[in-house]
């Protein structure tokens, strides 16, 4: 499973059983940090997820943000909740890709803000479903 992580929504996206490719899920409007854990635990049990990988956002030549702070924050908090195992990945440019896409399926500005951060979470968790099986 990965997220996409923002101040206000947080994308979410599943591989396929065999992890091969990425499908966009939902997208989360956040609540609080406890409600948020709790909602993200949620969806790791029931879809079974056996990790959880988490975007990381950096600034476009690879340094440390805010927003990279706050992700760090909340995906410290999620190691602490969940038994599988995080990972943080680079995460530069999907979201742009994705709402690129939603541009280019002709979708209006309010259809794009629903898809576009598990759209942006289907992008990260391809890269790293690819990193993974080139390795393998």
């Amino acid at each position: 499973m990965c997220l996409d992580i923002g101040d206000k929504r947080i994308g979410i996206a599943v591989s396929d059983p065999f992890n091969s490719y990425a499908l966009p899920v939902e997208t989360y409007t956040r609540k609080n940090l406890r409600t948020d854990l709790e909602k993200i635990a949620s969806l790791v049990k029931d879809k079974c997820a056996t990790a959880l990988v988490c975007g990381l956002p950096v600034n476009f030549d690879g340094t440390p943000s805010i927003q990279t702070q706050r992700a760090n924050y909340f995906i410290d908090k999620l190691k602490e909740r969940l038994s599988v195992q995080v990972y943080a990945v680079d995460e530069r440019c999907t979201t742009c890709e994705a709402e690129d896409t939603l541009i280019e399926q002709g979708k209006s500005r309010q259809e794009r803000k629903l898809y576009v951060d598990s759209l942006a979470a289907a992008s990260i968790l391809q890269g790293f479903l690819n990193d993974k099986n080139k390795n393998k």
